[in-house]
Parts: structure tokens; C-alpha cells; sequence
């Protein structure tokens, strides 16, 4: 698919489909517009009216036009609220919108022309860019026949624009990332296994140039990595630990460690999970994908920051040797756990991936884990918790989920609920119970990073869909590749 950005303006534009965006109580005829709606014999003006559009954001409405004109249908798209926190959201879900527009109304070309206001044109076209990429992908691997039927969108332009090229460029290599990321979550436990995942970062780090580290399970033997191996002991697959890391060309401006909990599947171990849930435990990993979505776009990109990607990759499975409730545990930092629950599984493999990031003397820790379902409860679906002592680090990252619209929510660390966790036979009991759980599931964390400044992001909502978005259908949205290269952009 070609996008190009263009100083045409809409009324002379030729194509399948027009689509023009409005603010929501904002739907007046001026300027282009109103030029448009005379050319098309008023056209314009009569959708509004038997559609009684409003702007609002949402299902299009679509009209076609006299044939033999220089566009064969138009459509009108709602971009919501002038006023929103973050319009680029608004046109990132906007060209979305336009997009699948363009699919069902089978258009081979699509012209959008979006009011721009203040926006820089490389930050406008780059929104709408990754809206259709996201929007328009779809996962067909394991079917046998696709669902992409000709005709196929070929054709984009961004209508009345001077510039902007760069910003569409910088999308593609993003949702590139995005699209691993989301692959990746999506295939099957048989087939995304620890190995695969190990597999993934050496094929990155050839094609890109990374050095990159696979240990295997008697490495982080030698290391100490109890608390992660004992997750592992119930699996008969083997175990990676994976560092990946990206070396900018010049000086560093920041060195950052990334880690992504790992587990390729989730079966709850000796507390297996009974009240549903277990069949979308292949995507208890997308923590580590996005990591690994994210190393595919730092090697496109190339930031001045030092990165290193850190993955404890294993099952939490059942078999003869696994973790029984009431089991003590040493992490690598020498911390002892008893083991109340089999299924707070990854904060276990995460205690050993992040006192192994600090080791790494790095400036900032940024985990992501779908760690908890209290987190769901607690913000939905659509909404990653954040948990962070640093405030400017807190910061950073909501600047960054504004941006993407990739939304997260700053939570409290409240020491206070730490007191569920104590064992009376070692340091820490891995679970507090149901109060508060995305909570304590992050206290518990914060006990393995002891100077470096730390953000937890508990992801286990917005990376899977059940019934789709506007970026997409249903399963896994890719979610955090995005904010985490735009906060890594910004460093």
C-alpha cells in the first residue's frame, strides 16, 4: 500500500473514495468544504442532513456519487471532540475509520482530508498512518483461504498537506513492529514456545545487528535465578533467558533496560485455572513481545538511546517435578519466597529478569507483564496500570501513552498492603491475596530493584481484544510497542 501526502485539495481530488473528518457539534461547510459541496451539487450538505451527522466518532456515513465524476463515493467521518487530551488519537482513529471504510466500500483509492489545526504534518501523517496500518491488518496464517479479497486498498493520500513523508515513514516502521508483536501473541502455545521467542530475538538481532545472549537453564543456574527456574520446573520445554541489546552508533544519551514477562503459556500450575480464562493463556507473553516488537522498530529507526530487552522466557505448566503451593524459592538477589499461589507465576520469572536488568547499570527499568486480572478489574480493558516511585519517570511515560493513545493510569505503590505478602518462613509469601492484588503483584516486584529508577506496566487488559476495536479485530492488539518507542524517542 502506497501513502503519499499531497497539496491537493479535496474538491480536486480524483479517486474511489473521499473521506472528509469533522469535530464532533462542528459540522459546518467552509473553506475546501464548502467549494466540495458545490461541485457535487450540494452533496455534501445532504449526507449530513439524511444521516444527521454530527461528528461524532464512529460508524461513517457514506453516500456514492453521480457516475462519471472525478470521485465515486464520499464519505464523512466523526472525529469526536476538538477539544479531546490528544487529537493525534483522534486522527489515528479517525483514518482508521476511514480505512475500513475504504475495504467495505471496496475503493482501491482513498483520498482523506482531515482539519489539521496545529499539528506538525510528520506528526499528523504518522497518526493516520499507523490508524489504516493497524486497522487494515489482518492475521491469516493459520486459515485456508485468506479473508483479503481483491479489491485491496493500494492508494492513500493525506489530502491538502505540505510535507509529512518523514512522519509516514516512521509509522511503517513502527506498526512493523506492532504486527510482530501482535503475531507473535496471537500464534499458539505449541507453536510461540520459550524457543521461539529465543529464536525471534537471534533473528532480529542478525537482520538488525544486536548483540544479543540466549541463557540456557544450567546459565541461570549458575546465576541463581531460583525464583524463574522454579516456574520452569513444570514444563518440558526448556527455559530461555533472553538479552537482547541495541547500541546506538554514537554516545548513548540514556541506557534503558526493557523487560517483558515471558510466560508462552499459563495454565495456572497446581492452582490451574478452573473459572475460565486458561484458553487465552497463550498471550500471557505479550509482555515479552512487545519487547521484542519494540527491538524490531529500534533497528529501523536507530535512537541515540543504549537498549537492552530482557525476556525469562518459560511455561507455567503441570508435570511431576512442578511448583507446589507452600515451596520456598531464592532469587538471584539472594530473596526468599514462599510460593501461596502457582498461579502469580510471573512476577517469579520477573524477580530474576529485573534484579538481572539492574545489574546492567542502566538509567531507567520499564517492565510490562500482563501480571494481574485485578488489574482488569480494577481499569478494564482498555487501560494498562501504572506503578512507579520515580515521578518523572511516571511522567514520561503517561506523555508518551497521551501521544499513542495507548492508554495507562498511574496507580499507587501504597507500602501499607505489603504486610499481606509477609511470610512467617521467608522474606515474602509471591501473592497478597484478592485485596489490591495488581498492587501487592507490584510491591512485589519493586522488592528486586533497589537503586534503579522503575516503572511496572501491568498490561493484562488493552493487549487482548475480544471483540475487536477500531484498530483491529478480535485477539491481540500489539499493545506497548508503540508507547514504548515513543517514550524511548524522548529520552
Amino acid at each position: 500500500m502506497e501513502f503519499v501526502t499531497v497539496t491537493t485539495r479535496p474538491q480536486d481530488w480524483q479517486g474511489d473514495l473521499l473521506c472528509i473528518g469533522f469535530w464532533q457539534d462542528q459540522v459546518e461547510l467552509t473553506g475546501d468544504i464548502a467549494e466540495l459541496d458545490g461541485r457535487l451539487g450540494g452533496a455534501v450538505q445532504e449526507l449530513i442532513a439524511e444521516t444527521e451527522f454530527k461528528g461524532k466518532p464512529g460508524t461513517p456515513s457514506v453516500t456514492r456519487l453521480a457516475s462519471g465524476g472525478p470521485v465515486k463515493k464520499l464519505a464523512l467521518v466523526g472525529l469526536g471532540k476538538a477539544n479531546a487530551a490528544s487529537p493525534l488519537e483522534a486522527y489515528r482513529q479517525g483514518a482508521a475509520i476511514a480505512a475500513k471504510t475504504a475495504k467495505t466500500q471496496k475503493a482501491y483509492t482513498l483520498g482523506i482530508y482531515f482539519p489539521g489545526g496545529d499539528l506538525a504534518p510528520d506528526a499528523l501523517s504518522a497518526a493516520m498512518t499507523e490508524g489504516i496500518l493497524l486497522a487494515l491488518h489482518q492475521d491469516n496464517r493459520f486459515k485456508s483461504e485468506p479473508e483479503e479479497k481483491p479489491p485491496v486498498l493500494e492508494r492513500v493520500a493525506f489530502l491538502g498537506m505540505e510535507g509529512g513523508q518523514a512522519g509516514i515513514e516512521k509509522a511503517q516502521k513502527v506498526i512493523s513492529g506492532v504486527i510482530l508483536t501482535r503475531e507473535l501473541v496471537a500464534a499458539p502455545a505449541s507453536m510461540v514456545t520459550p524457543t521461539t521467542l529465543a529464536e525471534t530475538a537471534l533473528s532480529l538481532a542478525q537482520t538488525y545487528g544486536f548483540n544479543v545472549t540466549i541463557l540456557e537453564q544450567a546459565d541461570c543456574e549458575r546465576l541463581g535465578m531460583g525464583a524463574f527456574l522454579g516456574v520452569a520446573r513444570g514444563s518440558d520445554t526448556p527455559p530461555k533467558f533472553i538479552h537482547l541489546t541495541y547500541t546506538p552508533s554514537d554516545t548513548p544519551t540514556k541506557r534503558v533496560a526493557l523487560v517483558g514477562k515471558g510466560i508462552t503459556f499459563d495454565s495456572g500450575g497446581l492452582n490451574l485455572k478452573t473459572q475460565g480464562g486458561i484458553e487465552t493463556m497463550k498471550m500471557d507473553m505479550a509482555g515479552a513481545a512487545a519487547v521484542l516488537g519494540c527491538f524490531k522498530v529500534l533497528g529501523q529507526i536507530q535512537p541515540p538511546v543504549l537498549v537492552h530487552g530482557i525476556i525469562a522466557a518459560t511455561e507455567n505448566m503441570i508435570n511431576g517435578h512442578a511448583l507446589h503451593p507452600g515451596d520456598i524459592l531464592t532469587a538471584s538477589n539472594g530473596k526468599t519466597i514462599e510460593v501461596n499461589n502457582t498461579d502469580a507465576e510471573g512476577r517469579l520469572t520477573l524477580a530474576d529478569a529485573l534484579v538481572y536488568a539492574e545489574k546492567l547499570e542502566v538509567d531507567a527499568i520499564v517492565d510490562l507483564a500482563t501480571l494481574t486480572g485485578a488489574c482488569i478489574i480494577a481499569l478494564g480493558d482498555d487501560i494498562a496500570g501504572l506503578w512507579s516511585p520515580q515521578d518523572d519517570l511516571a511522567e514520561a511515560l503517561l506523555r508518551a501513552s497521551a501521544t499513542t493513545g495507548e492508554k495507562i493510569w498511574r496507580m499507587p505503590l501504597e507500602e501499607k498492603y505489603f504486610e499481606n505478602m509477609k511470610s512467617p518462613i521467608a522474606d515474602m509469601k509471591n501473592a497478597g491475596g484478592r485485596s489490591a492484588g495488581s498492587i501487592t503483584g507490584a510491591l512485589f516486584l519493586q522488592q528486586y530493584v533497589q537503586k534503579t529508577p522503575w516503572a511496572h506496566l501491568d498490561v493484562a487488559g488493552p493487549v487482548w481484544s475480544e471483540k475487536g476495536n477500531t484498530y483491529g479485530g478480535p485477539g491481540a492488539t500489539g499493545f506497548g510497542v508503540r508507547l514504548l518507542v515513543e517514550w524511548l524517542l524522548n529520552l
